[in-house]
């Protein structure tokens, strides 16, 4: 009989074993209330796919905030964009700098490859204009720095899209961390699989997708240039030379979440990955397993994700005195007393007389002060039907009007991307890799 299951059986003896516990979570409220005409927040929306298509929605179900314009580079957006906001006239372009010019415009939120969020940032805050910009930050660590100096210099706000830092389980989870439940932290693991073809980035390719649809050359920015290609249009987080892969899609909202959670706000010392394309063997150029290891100030966090096996999304922090556990739907604290709870197993090794003394001396002095520190029962919490994205976007449109703080501001969401990009450069470098306070870079 294992020492917990003897533990059990005392207290039940005693009558002191507690039922685990089950709290509804409140979503956070962060949306501005109802606005003014001259109040409203007015923004243009760079990029309109899934998750630009998507932020748009839940935009304009937040009181007092308006689309002015939509800016994609394919045509077929445009007409989206105007069905979304059931305006047939809504001003849309293709260049997201006509957008920067308009005087109507407050912020920007940008949902665009990976690739393209330095030119989009820094040229936004360089025109005055605040930004929300999806995850990850940046491409490579070098235009993550560029867009935090551009947003300080410009006194812009800058929100970064992982919103699990806006999650009202994510908040319980720094809470409880910081009253100490789970004691020391030894270690994080993070985990998510997939095992779709739409979970792997398979999307269906646009039927209209032609160089007179779209401006295939801006599309393309600085990665070589290729004849136009609408698989990689679509599924662009397939190639390093646009995307981030599940790193950047994945693993940074998991990074995000953890960060936020226990307070830390800096990139990892180093990476150690390994992973490979397993099942979607396609053409792409990132890993569908990716398993890393990073040390963050001494403490070990373990990350695996995978496209070719599903397991749910976890969080889990391990310490001393419990483990908390952060799903997408609930948060559990399961504590632990850490102390023997019944005679050591290791007595068996006695002669039988010596077995029984031990027994009797060690129910003598413990027993008493079990049933006195009896450990409290686990807690689990529900997410009442927030919609952390929603949050998130109210969040930084609240800060556009007040000029104060935002939830995830460039700084913090570089450090998450750096972390990301080391795990990217230890997969493809074969070892593991450091972080160079000093210059900024990645180093072998």
């Amino acid at each position: 009989m294992s020492a917990d299951s003897s533990r059990r059986r005392f207290l039940q003896g005693t009558g002191s074993l507690l039922a685990a516990n089950s709290v509804l979570l409140g979503a956070k409220s962060a949306a501005p209330g109802a606005a003014q005409a001259g109040d409203r927040v007015r923004f243009g929306i760079v990029g309109v796919g899934i998750q630009g298509s998507n932020l748009l929605r839940n935009s304009l179900s937040i009181p007092g905030v308006e689309c002015v314009a939509a800016a994609d580079l394919w045509d077929g957006r445009h007409t989206l964009a105007r069905e979304i906001t059931g305006n047939a006239n809504l001003p849309v372009t293709r260049r997201y700098q006509d957008l920067l010019a308009r005087t109507d415009i407050d912020c920007i939120v940008a949902a665009v490859p990976d690739h393209s969020h330095r030119r989009v940032v820094v040229d936004a805050c360089n025109a005055g204009k605040d930004v929300y910009c999806e995850k990850p930050l940046s491409h490579t660590p070098a235009e993550g720095f560029e867009m935090v100096e551009a947003a300080r210099k410009n006194s812009r706000i800058v929100q970064v899209g992982s919103q699990r830092v806006s999650s009202p389980l994510y908040a319980k989870a720094r809470e409880l961390y910081q009253e100490g439940a789970i004691g020391e932290l030894e270690m994080v693991e993070l985990t998510l699989g997939r095992n779709t073809p739409t979970g792997a980035w398979v999307y269906p390719p646009p039927s209209d997708f032609t160089t007179q649809t779209v401006d295939w050359e801006i599309w393309l920015n600085d990665a070589p240039k290729i004849p136009i290609d609408p698989i990689r249009f679509v599924r662009w987080r397939c190639w390093r030379e646009y995307g981030t892969g599940v790193g950047g899609d994945l693993m940074v909202h998991l990074l995000s979440g953890m960060m936020f959670s226990l307070g830390w706000n800096e990139p990892p010392r180093s990476a150690s990955a390994l992973g490979g394309i397993v099942r979607w063997k396609d053409g792409r150029n990132m890993p569908d397993l990716h398993t890393v290891l990073f040390d963050y100030h001494g403490v070990p966090v373990y990350v695996r994700l995978s496209l070719g096996s599903d397991t749910p999304e976890l969080t889990r922090f391990l310490g001393p005195k419990g483990v908390l556990e952060v799903t997408e739907s609930a948060l559990r604290f399961a504590p632990q007393s850490g102390i023997d709870t019944s005679p050591s197993y290791y007595a068996v090794s006695f002669p039988a007389k010596m077995q029984a003394e031990y027994a009797k001396q060690w129910h003598a002095e413990h027993d008493a002060q079990m049933v006195r520190d009896t450990m409290p029962s686990e807690t689990t919490y529900q997410n009442r039907g927030s919609n952390d994205v929603r949050t998130h976007l109210a969040n930084f449109y609240q800060a556009v009007k007040s000029r104060q703080p935002v939830m995830e501001d460039a700084v913090f969401g570089n450090h998450a991307a750096i972390a990301c990009h080391m795990a990217n450069e230890s997969y493809f470098r074969q070892k593991p890799v450091n972080w160079d306070v000093g210059t900024h870079s990645i180093k072998s």
